[in-house]
């Protein structure tokens, strides 16, 4: 009998359904999109029967194209988008979705860090405070939602609903959990000390049972089988947080190695021995059962030129081809020059600060569209660069990355990745890390693999690599320090902005 692994990867827009063999070969994907709710500025909301809905259609459309029979997937494995918010009722029910790019919390965050809130969660957790972060919003929740507040049962992360929803079991795994700082990171447990930082003693109760990432969480049910075209009885493992499963999909496994994702965020990480390194970092996650992998993120990175295909290019004549394609093209057209405009990442705010807006700066009659589509890259770019300077300085040692994400399928991007940051890039030959990952997790926990190393040895091949031009070294150099001065300069600018707009939703209210 043939032995398939099924890998879902839930993000923050497209949910995915993968079969791979083996040897990593996809056999059939399928993919549908959701839709975000923003019920005012700054929420960033979805429907979890939606969200479901979704998911158990590709999974039924991967099967059928597979043409395999549903006895031969051995296990399924789930990534997904970190933090966020998902939440059931007390009777189970699905209750709230909020998405890792809400930025309602950031009153509340600068309030936290004016108490020196960061200062109590960061050596237990990991994490200062921050916008999007689960027990942020959980805490903005309980402030200025009581009611719903009041109806929560069970906190989950996004993969970890789509894992009840196909099992019937209310787990999470260590990854996710110590991803969005709910985990004493050492210990690898929840702690009480950590909740009641957050002025959350009195929720522990709603946080569900934890489990490692190949651990079993349950099997498919019955309703679930009908509902998916799995085979009840299938195991499902727990899971990982979606840049763990990038990282692991992209052949990233050994201590040392980077990962860079060009996603909806900004995602830059190593996987290191120990749970912290010298200094903070913005975040640390479980790797496997033994080591950790330190993460700077925020998001600001593919989600950007998404928008812009969005709002300028979707009624563009493309003669079939791809408007993402098309944007890489016009950018390839441009040859770096000193006058370039530049470009602010921000549309959903920066790392530390959710009043951050996005921008292009120097813009000159004379700029044509490709100028502006390589400023959001080259700005992209910056971003990444900015996040894998503070982990060198927190003493992150790597002298290559591999890329992976939306960013890695065009042909520019990860050169100028490779220019801007002064690293090798390498692509891997699978453009789906993220399933890829979490099928890898599946057939760990099946026992097809003794550890992540192994799968990634057996599925993972690269595609392509980048040398960084050393011609353009000094170019980017000159435009990074402009980047980081004109971002320094609205700083103050941004607060006036985000307090406006909430003048005028109270006023609308």
């Amino acid at each position: 009998m043939a032995e398939y692994l099924l890998g879902l990867d839930a993000g923050n827009t497209v949910i995915k359904a993968i079969i791979f063999d083996r040897e990593g070969n996809e056999i059939a994907a399928a993919a549908a999109e959701g839709h975000s709710r923003m019920p005012c500025p700054g929420h960033v909301e979805r429907g979890l029967d939606e969200l479901w809905a979704n998911a158990h259609k590709v999974i039924r459309t991967c099967i059928e194209q597979a043409g395999i029979r549903p006895g031969d997937i051995v296990a399924v494995g789930c990534a997904g988008h970190g933090n966020g918010l998902y939440a059931l009722d007390r009777d189970g029910q699905p209750l709230l979705g909020i998405q890792s790019l809400d930025t309602r919390a950031a009153a509340l965050v600068e309030e936290w860090q004016a108490q020196g809130v960061g200062d109590l969660t960061y050596p237990i957790g990991q994490q200062r405070p921050w916008p999007s972060q689960t027990p942020t919003l959980l805490a903005w929740l309980k402030r200025h939602r009581p009611e719903t507040f009041a109806k929560v049962g069970t906190i989950f992360l996004c993969k970890d609903f789509i894992v009840n929803r196909l099992t019937g079991t209310r787990v999470s795994e260590v990854s996710d959990m110590t991803g969005c700082g709910l985990l004493h990171v050492a210990d690898r447990r929840y702690d009480r000390t950590l909740m009641e930082a957050y002025g959350l003693g009195d929720c522990m109760e709603l946080l569900p049972p934890l489990i490692e990432s190949a651990d079993i969480a349950g099997r498919i049910t019955e309703e679930a089988a009908s509902q998916t075209g799995l085979a009840a009885g299938t195991p499902v493992v727990g899971g990982l947080f979606d840049v763990i499963a990038s990282a692991i999909g992209s052949g990233v496994t050994r201590t040392g190695a980077a990962s860079i994702i060009a996603g909806t965020w900004s995602i830059n990480q190593v996987i290191i021995d120990k749970p912290h390194l010298n200094s903070p970092v913005f975040m640390s996650s479980t790797f496997d059962r033994e080591r950790y992998m330190a993460i700077e993120s925020s998001a600001t990175s593919a989600a950007n030129l998404e928008w812009l295909v969005r709002e300028f290019f979707s009624d563009t004549p493309t003669d079939g081809r791809s408007p993402f394609d098309v944007c890489g093209e016009l950018a390839a057209t441009i040859e770096p020059a000193t006058d370039d405009p530049l470009y602010h990442p921000f549309l959903y705010g920066a790392q530390q600060n959710g009043n951050a807006r996005a921008g292009f700066y120097g813009v000159a009659g004379w700029h044509t569209k490709g100028h502006l589509v390589r400023a959001v890259l080259e700005g992209v770019a910056f971003g990444h660069r900015e996040h894998i300077e503070t982990m060198r300085r927190a003493g992150a040692v790597f002298d290559e990355a591999v890329l992976s994400g939306g960013g890695s399928r065009s042909l520019i991007w990860p050169q100028i990745f490779a220019d801007v940051l002064g690293l090798p890039v390498s692509i891997a030959r699978s453009r789906e890390t993220g399933a890829l990952g979490a099928a890898i997790t599946a057939g760990t926990g099946a026992g097809i693999f003794a550890d992540f190393a192994a799968g990634a040895a057996s599925m993972v091949r690269m595609e392509r690599n980048y040398a960084p031009n050393r011609r353009l070294e000094g170019h980017y150099e000159r435009r990074y320090g402009l980047y980081r001065d004109i971002a320094e300069a609205m700083a103050p600018i941004w607060r006036r902005l985000a307090s406006g707009a909430e003048q005028v939703a109270g006023a609308v209210k």
